[in-house]
């Protein structure tokens, strides 16, 4: 089904405080709502299987998914959702992501680009801020999710926090081992699977998806 024309979408207006807390989920585990994330991104599969329990999610879409060229994350998460959705039964919601990591001292950077920044973006991080004293930085996520009829929602879930000057931890993915979220003392990657299920910005736009389908 194609949907690259111009439904109504709905935005992304705040959920409450408590859908961005420990998630109790609007879709029950059990429920079976199916979905298909527009992704190659196994991790990304992963961690939204994790926050979305009550959900059946799948890989949808061949490669070559539509190039990043947005200006925003929520264009680029549209395009990989239209890309899933022409491909897609009617009944399934289909989910396009698109995050990164925004320094403050390196005027956002690298963010749409921190996928593709470097062979080895952690160490291009931690490179471009030695002996910079603000390291703060934030974890951005966006998930458009086109269901049936076309509907369009669009949500963002965002996590602050800092810069290590090292590695440290082994679970999560990405910027996990350099980024230590606001209020805890130990980075993604120590934190773990469990933590980031809960908390990471993918987990909380996913509780705002959630929300929004209440």
């Amino acid at each position: 089904m194609n949907c690259s024309t111009s439904p109504p979408v709905v935005s992304n207006s705040s959920p409450p405080p408590s859908a961005l807390r420990p998630m109790r989920l609007a879709v029950e585990p059990g429920s079976g709502l199916r979905a298909g994330l527009a992704s190659g991104n196994r991790h990304k599969l992963t961690e939204l299987r994790w926050a979305l329990p009550g959900w059946e999610i799948e890989l949808v879409g061949t490669p070559p998914f539509p190039p990043e060229t947005g200006v925003t994350y929520a264009e680029n998460a549209r395009g990989k959702a239209e890309h899933g959705r022409a491909s897609s039964q009617d009944d399934v919601w289909v989910i396009g992501e698109d995050s990164g990591i925004e320094a403050t001292a390196l005027g956002g950077r690298p963010g749409l680009a921190s996928a593709r920044w470097a062979d080895d973006g952690v160490e291009r991080l931690l490179y471009e801020l030695g002996g910079v004293a603000d390291r703060s930085a934030r974890y951005v996520c966006a998930i458009v999710a086109i269901g049936p009829a076309c509907r369009k929602i669009v949500v963002e879930g965002i996590l602050c926090g800092t810069i290590t000057t090292s590695r440290s931890g082994d679970e999560g993915f990405g910027y996990d081992p350099v980024f230590v979220p606001d209020g805890e003392r130990q980075t993604v990657a120590d934190l773990g699977d469990a933590w980031k299920t809960r908390h990471s910005h993918r987990a909380r736009a996913a509780a705002a998806l959630a929300w929004r389908l209440r």
